[in-house]
């Protein structure tokens, strides 16, 4: 292989690499922050699927915002949303992380 061929190909792969960057990220992120301890992204747990969550909001031009205020102070039960388990505040969660996993949420289809 030549040199410029490996240098092709390293470029190709970090270029891949970069493109799943930040779902991998964030779903680190969640695990981290033990997100899923309590949700998964494909079928309800204690709390709701992500993707259920997803396309709930999926219209919505407000909620990166608003579940990103969810995931720091937590919420109550309230008609028509998840059910009678309240989501505790996660102060351990920056609001740049909050809003990093609320986008990486709503972008799960």
């Amino acid at each position: 292989m030549t040199r410029f061929s490996t240098l092709a190909v390293l470029a190709s792969t970090l270029g891949l690499l970069a493109a799943a960057g930040p779902a991998l990220a964030s779903q680190a992120l969640a695990d981290q922050k033990l997100c899923l301890n309590c949700h998964k992204v494909d079928k309800p747990q204690v709390g709701p699927a992500f993707k259920a969550v997803a396309a709930r909001y999926a219209n919505d031009k407000g909620a990166v915002d608003a579940l990103a205020e969810r995931i720091q102070k937590g919420s109550v039960p309230l008609k028509g949303n998840w059910g009678a388990v309240p989501m505790p505040a996660n102060p351990q969660v920056s609001p740049a992380e909050a809003k990093q996993l609320a986008a990486w949420v709503l972008s799960l289809k």
